[in-house]
């Protein structure tokens, strides 16, 4: 066992030291990093057997993790690795054997400004209540840019911030606010029930590190009726099917007073992505939607279609569709035009506004 904790630290040091932000461990492959996007298998390192795989894998695990492994097939928790490496990872089972994926956490929470988001974002750190969303496929930054939020305002206000993860991703460092990072299975059982009794704990500020179901989605919106600031994420490819989705989400019948609820409620979505840079590394390209009084309408009449028109003609507010911000790196040659139509929601589109600017 021994050997194998001390393979799975050079192998968790070669991720950090690579600029890595993930490591994957499976049978019949070398240990993986992915790299700006792009899986590099580790050439030095031997194909990984079904003993190596059980041997570094179960040196991560503490005996519940194992137990919860064995009884569910896969488990969610995340550790330190030294003083300057966390780690969010995934174990569970392919083809009968242990397998992994490990995402590698910056030490230090990035600025808006040194992860390269939009300005505009700085106004969700200043609000004192409402429900703002960051969204977008797994693995585009979306934890990276709430810690970031929610650590702007631990450095400028005194708040209360309340984090309900599963796991904890970021560690926060308490400056002016308090902090109390509640993770899923250890500190709370579930999303919805953390969220259930956050309002009984004194909060300012809640993060919701995902919204997995209709009850959490509405207590969350309670949460912001009632005077409170709530970030939180949903797995979605833009502003309009995002609340297409929250609202969707319920039966019929209460679907009505969701789109009230959502329409009071709602102040921002970030629809984000991370795409490979020409220079190296990855860029994040945002659609920022702000709700106004016509956004507020467009919800309340379930017109969510119109939404990307309402951005477009509103980018003087600070809001920004996802195809003007792919045009602009383009012609700015930081991002391909093959990688902007690969992830542009309508291609089309895109090559008409790059004639135009």
């Amino acid at each position: 066992m021994e050997n194998y904790k001390q393979k799975l630290s050079d192998l968790l040091v070669t991720t950090a030291r690579q600029g890595a932000s993930d490591l994957h461990l499976a049978v019949g492959r070398r240990p993986t990093l992915r790299i700006d996007g792009v899986l590099v298998p580790l050439q030095q390192e031997p194909v990984v057997t079904p003993e190596i795989a059980e041997g570094l894998i179960s040196a991560l695990l503490t005996p519940a993790q194992k137990e919860q492994l064995l009884r569910d097939k896969q488990v969610d928790f995340s550790f330190s690795h030294g003083e300057n490496a966390r780690f969010r990872t995934n174990v569970f089972f392919q083809r009968g054997y242990m397998a992994a994926a490990l995402r590698l956490i910056a030490s230090q929470i990035k600025t808006i400004e040194e992860l390269n988001l939009p300005p505009i974002l700085h106004d969700f750190a200043k609000l004192s209540q409402g429900f703002v969303l960051v969204v977008g496929p797994a693995g585009h930054g979306k934890s990276t840019t709430l810690a970031s939020l929610c650590d702007e305002i631990n450095h400028n206000r005194t708040e209360h911030i309340i984090t309900i993860e599963d796991p904890i991703e970021y560690l926060f460092s308490q400056d002016r606010s308090i902090i109390s990072q509640r993770e899923v299975g250890q500190d709370t059982e579930s999303f919805d029930s953390g969220l259930k009794s956050v309002l009984r704990q004194d909060p300012d500020v809640i993060m919701v590190g995902e919204m997995r179901d209709p009850e959490s989605i509405s207590t969350a919106m309670t949460a912001a009726e009632t005077g409170h600031l709530v970030f939180s994420t949903l797995h979605t490819n833009s502003a309009s099917q995002t609340i297409d989705r929250i609202i969707d989400s319920f039966p019929e019948g209460q679907q009505g007073q969701v789109t009230s609820q959502l329409a009071a409620t709602l102040v921002g979505i970030v629809s984000q992505r991370l795409l490979p840079r020409i220079s190296g590394g990855r860029i994040p390209v945002c659609e920022i939607m702000l709700v106004n009084a016509a956004i507020r309408n467009n919800i309340r009449e379930r017109k969510a279609y119109q939404i990307d028109l309402v951005i477009e003609t509103n980018l003087q507010e600070g809001m920004m569709t996802l195809n003007r911000r792919l045009a602009t790196l383009v012609k700015q040659k930081e991002i391909s035009l093959e990688n902007a139509e690969l992830y542009s929601l309508n291609p089309s589109e895109l090559r008409i506004l790059l004639e135009r600017i």
